[in-house]
């Protein structure tokens, strides 16, 4: 193993049980404490790429099979370096190189080019094959809320449509805007449960075609639609309800005066809007290097205090807001042993490489929850403050009513490719 990464771990592995093999023998490190991880590396180069730019040539290094994963997995490495990682672990390298990814990721954010569509494309238009091998039924691509805990996947994430669908005050015959409408499955949701009309906006292709077969199958045609639409340039019809759903993660902190300008321009006087998102505890100078250049380019996690000023200038009310830690890590977890379990048809759908960059954006993803005060936040917004309720009591009277809907609700259908 070179030098450069031996002398790094030596000094961020304080605790826990790594070993490490290279071409040139065997490395301990830790105080022999937890779970045992074990990783070989095929080349010293490898090691030595990894030493000088962790951040990105970890996950590169791994995808090209140079570094592999013999005892644990990819997400108890990650786990056990980020929980002994500090910052006098910094090297020279490490800290430029910080730097000018920073750089390039404000002038970027400044580009009045709009890369939105082909952003969304790179992640969102991969072959639906994909996503079926790790989601769940209804193929909700978010956090599930797991609540109570300890039930499945499925469960967990009627829970979260659930209660999300509580949050609206939803009535019959309103008129909702789904802002990132996925494949679907909240506003076939919203509309049956409900009885609302619900317009989703999406700018992924193969989204909007599984998400308007779906609807056409269950006979929602005329109470759901689909469109291929931005949201910066959506026409002046108001909407008794917005909701969003794990797309405010792609609108970046520059457009956020935009965002809820556009929510407050199309949102009834007396209208709700709820978003969903993932937050981070303090604003990120830069997104992860990785995520960047593999999953979700243009992808930014936003902090409560990056997005409040925002909602405040656009004239929006904040309701209420709730913070919801851990459940998205298990929601993770759970894609994770799902996609791990079908690696086979994932590789035959892509290659060995694809499943091992999913792999550890799965991986990391969870890590992040468990080990960096990730969080899902939801927030509850109005124009006005009388028309929300001044108790919560409503959410769960209204979750009640909503399991017994689901209780008579005909199943989801498998989705057709």
């Amino acid at each position: 193993m070179a030098s450069s990464l031996h002398a790094l771990l030596e000094k961020i592995v304080k605790t826990g049980d790594l070993v490490v093999t290279g071409p040139n023998g065997l490395h301990i490190y830790g105080d022999g404490t937890g779970k045992r991880v074990a990783i070989s590396f095929t080349d010293d180069e490898a090691s030595d790429e990894i030493a000088r730019d962790p951040t990105l040539k970890l996950a590169e290094i791994y995808m090209e099979r140079r570094m592999n994963v013999d005892e644990g997995d990819i997400y108890d490495f990650l786990a056990l370096i980020k929980a002994n990682t500090l910052s006098e672990a910094l090297t020279f390298g490490m800290i430029w190189r910080g730097f000018a990814r920073v750089i390039a990721s404000r002038i970027k954010m400044h580009l009045p080019v709009n890369h939105n569509k082909s952003n969304v494309s790179h992640h969102y238009d991969l072959s639906a094959k994909l996503f079926d091998l790790f989601l769940d039924e209804d193929w909700q691509y978010s956090c599930a809320y797991f609540n109570p805990p300890g039930i499945t996947l499925d469960e967990a994430q009627a829970a979260k449509k659930r209660h999300i669908a509580a949050k609206l005050l939803l009535a019959e015959e309103q008129s909702v805007l789904e802002i990132g409408s996925g494949w679907g499955g909240m506003a076939m949701y919203l509309s049956e449960s409900s009885g609302v009309d619900v317009t989703g906006i999406t700018l992924s292709e193969e989204q909007l075609r599984v998400s308007r077969g779906r609807a056409s199958k269950r006979n929602l045609s005329e109470k759901v639609r689909f469109e291929l639409q931005d949201y910066k340039y959506l026409p002046s019809k108001k909407y008794d309800r917005i909701v969003s759903v794990g797309m405010f993660e792609h609108v970046g902190p520059t457009h956020y005066r935009e965002y809820f300008n556009k929510a407050a321009e199309v949102l009834d006087d007396y209208g709700v809007m709820v978003l969903h998102s993932i937050g981070q505890p303090y604003p990120a100078l830069a997104t992860n290097p990785f995520i960047e250049k593999y999953i979700f380019p243009g992808g930014y996690i936003p902090s409560l205090a990056e997005v409040l000023p925002a909602v405040e200038k656009a004239g929006l009310l904040v309701r209420d807001i709730e913070i919801l830690p851990m459940h998205y890590a298990h929601t993770l977890r759970h894609w994770r042993q799902r996609f791990v379990a079908r690696k086979d048809d994932a590789v035959a759908l892509y290659d060995e490489r694809f499943f091992r960059m999913w792999e550890f954006y799965l991986a990391g993803s969870e890590m992040a929850f468990t080990h960096e005060n990730f969080h899902i936040f939801q927030l509850q917004l109005a124009k006005r403050g009388d028309v929300v309720p001044d108790n919560r009591n409503y959410i769960q009277l209204a979750e009640q009513r909503l399991a017994e809907f689901e209780k008579t609700r005909l199943p989801m259908e498998k989705v057709e490719f």
